[in-house]
């Protein structure tokens, strides 16, 4: 069966909804919010797509184990139209699917995290004011200084999910979403920190706890990214109810 580009929004959410935590950043791409920034590829039931809001462009592939083969058989047949540089965040045992094609640097091993256990919620004190277009000098100053080199689409404070703790006037600690879709019912937190000078107070446990209960007034499935290595990370979305729920894997690919 040859791979195809697939534009139907309802046939891509029936697939993706088979498993939505796996695939929530992929069903909030669906969303018109993301929708102009994406390609997608379909093989049969499995799905890849190619996000263009970033640059370089990152591509999304997930599967679970039983069906890792049948995605590697579509990645290897779209690697060819691919972009020469982009981001890839791919199932164990589907980068070789792409190593003919391009040159593979790890970003590491990451786990995909979903909020499971929301009682946990209730355990820590909530904290954090919904920020908006004018908070964005203190954001990236917040950025610049507690989380150098991550990825902040400013574009995504017009979702009103992006939630910060002020003390004597400054931005200390932000939690925000990488995607947010009522309509799929599924939102990923992103651009989670603390200003160094802040840390070990519980801030970024409160204003995540915050967050996570604002989201759960509109969407079903909350999830996250983390690195797989970053422990404090890890254990501060554990304690606010979050269990780990698939691995994944991070690379930079290179065109041969």
């Amino acid at each position: 069966m040859p791979v195809r580009a697939e534009h139907d929004r309802v046939v891509l959410s029936r697939l993706l909804g088979r498993d939505p935590v796996l695939h929530a950043y992929q069903l909030g791409d669906l969303d018109d919010f993301f929708w102009p920034y994406t390609s997608w590829f379909r093989r049969g039931e499995q799905v890849a797509l190619l996000y263009h809001g970033v640059d370089p462009p990152t591509l999304l592939a997930f599967a679970a184990p039983a069906d890792t083969t049948a995605l590697a058989a579509l990645l290897t047949e779209v690697a060819p139209v691919l972009p020469a540089r982009l981001y890839a965040h791919l199932s164990p045992g589907l980068s070789g699917a792409l190593a003919g094609s391009f040159r593979l640097d790890s970003g590491g091993a990451h786990l995909r995290m979903a909020l499971t256990d929301p009682a946990r919620l209730s355990a820590v004190a909530p904290a954090g004011v919904v920020l908006g277009a004018a908070d964005l000098p203190r954001l990236r100053e917040l950025y610049e200084q507690a989380y150098p080199g991550n990825w902040f689409d400013e574009r995504m404070l017009e979702t009103g999910q992006y939630l910060g703790v002020r003390e004597g006037g400054e931005l200390v600690a932000v939690a925000g979403v990488h995607v947010f879709s009522p309509v799929y019912r599924v939102a990923a937190l992103g651009n989670v920190t603390t200003h160094p000078r802040w840390r070990g107070r519980g801030l970024a446990a409160a204003v995540v706890a915050a967050l996570c209960a604002r989201l759960r007034e509109t969407v079903e499935h909350v999830a996250l990214n983390v690195k797989a290595d970053n422990m404090a990370a890890v254990r501060l979305y554990e304690r606010v109810g979050f269990t780990r729920v698939a691995d994944y894997d991070e690379w930079t690919l290179t065109a041969r």
